[in-house]
Order: structure tokens, then sequence, then C-alpha cells
């Protein structure tokens, strides 16, 4: 059995670590640099960075602080926000970065994913989905959650998985910053109809919720913020319940 692996994301904006709640109301939550370092010593599986106002800004991610953050780990490293090439892709991964996390621009050009994937491997292209339930149906948004599309969540994960996706990041906007648990049902059915991981986010509140999706979600990955940025879990203790409870971690 392939172990799970626990997650946390530093969403960046004007270099600092944010946090919010369903995907607005951001609130400052420390030094980027300071935090990788700290989740690498305390036994993260990997480390997210997302540059999310790259997109909407029309800006390419922080390359520099890319850079000055893998000076400091030695865990998986995921980077992404304003990617929208494979040179793009080259300069991140030249900074540091293990793996590329892909949004609206996956999206706008669906070959994208399918370069990449060509230049440098499926297990580099990680692609990012974040979605909300609208009338009852998951419904891909884009460029930091502000601009809804028609897309469904299934069928576009299908596509990219398809197209040469490594693992797919579901973000349930619903969920996001809630911390009422991770939107197991979708997660699911993502992983019955799917073969590539996928990493679940958005709704991690408590150890219970980790648990509940990696039983019930049958989520490869937990990737959360708020709660180990602010200390409410510490990730050593998180595994080693998990660990107790009967999931595959690595201590």
């Amino acid at each position: 059995m392939l172990t799970k692996r626990i997650i946390p994301c530093l969403d960046i904006k004007n270099g600092r670590t944010v946090k919010g709640v369903n995907f607005v109301e951001l609130r400052d939550a420390g030094d980027p640099v300071e935090l990788a370092k700290i989740y690498a010593e305390n036994f993260a599986d990997e480390l997210v960075f997302l540059d999310i106002s790259a997109t909407e800004e029309r800006r390419k991610t922080l390359a520099q602080l890319v850079e000055d953050i893998a000076k400091h780990i030695n865990i998986p490293f995921t980077v992404g926000g304003g990617i929208a090439s494979v040179e793009d892709v080259a300069l991140l991964l030249k900074s540091g970065a293990d793996k590329v996390s892909i949004n609206s621009a996956a999206v706008k050009n669906p070959k994208l994913i399918s370069e990449v994937a060509q230049r440098f491997g499926s297990q580099c292209v990680v692609v990012a989905i974040d979605a909300k339930q609208i009338n009852g149906h998951w419904k891909v948004h884009l460029v930091g959650g502000k601009q809804p599309t028609e897309l469904d969540l299934f069928e576009w994960a299908k596509e990219v998985q398809e197209l040469g996706a490594g693992e797919i990041l579901f973000t349930s906007m619903d969920n996001d910053g809630t911390k009422k648990g991770f939107a197991n049902e979708a997660l699911a059915r993502l992983s019955d109809e799917l073969h590539i991981p996928i990493i679940a986010s958005g709704g991690a509140g408590t150890i219970q919720h980790f648990e509940d999706t990696f039983k019930l979600g049958k989520a490869d990955a937990a990737l959360a913020a708020s709660v180990f940025h602010f200390k409410e879990i510490e990730i050593p203790d998180l595994k080693q319940e998990l660990k107790a409870k009967g999931i595959s971690i690595r201590i």
C-alpha cells in the first residue's frame, strides 16, 4: 500500500504567506521561508507553494522566493501560480521546484499539460482544480477562484489525466478555510474514476478530518494550510494519530 502524504501549503501574496476562508478574507500567516524550514524539519512529506495572485496580476511566479525556499528544504516541492508556458516551468524547476502546479493556464491551453509532461515527465505535472457546487454540480473556477466556468470537475479531471498530468490537486472552494472537513464524496468519486493520485485540499480542521479524507475520500494526500501555520495541529502528532488508526503514513 502506498503511504499517504501530508502536505502543508504556502499560499503566497506580496511575498508573505496568507490564508483565508472560501478564497477570501486573507490574513497574514508568516514568512514563507521560515515556515518551509519548520515543515521540512517536522516531517511534512511535501510542500506546496502557490503564488495565489500571480495569474490575476498577470505576472510570473516569484522565482527568487522559490529559490530561497528550496535552499532550506529537503522534501519534494511543488510550485504554482502564473505558469503559462514550458519556459515558465523550466525556470521554476531550475529555481528548485520538483513539480509545478498548473491551474488557469491548463484550462485556457490544455496542450500545455502535454507539452510539460513530454518535456519534463508526468511526475512533474500537478493540475490544480478549484471547484465549487453550483446547483448541485461541481464547476471549475479559475484565477484564484474568481472566474467561474461551465467545466465539470469530473470531466475536466479525466481530460487532464489523458493529457498527461501526474496528479490532481482538488480544492473544494465550499470547504476551503471552513475547518469542517474535506469534500470526501467528490474526492472518492475522483479516486474511483481516475488512476493518478488525488490530493485533497480545503476544509482541514481536526485530525479526524485527515483520517476521513484518507478512508472515506480515498485521497492519496491531504493538503492543509491554516491548521499547520497557526499550530492548531502539529504534523508529528497528526502522523502518529493516523498511524494508530491504521493509515499507512511515513513517520
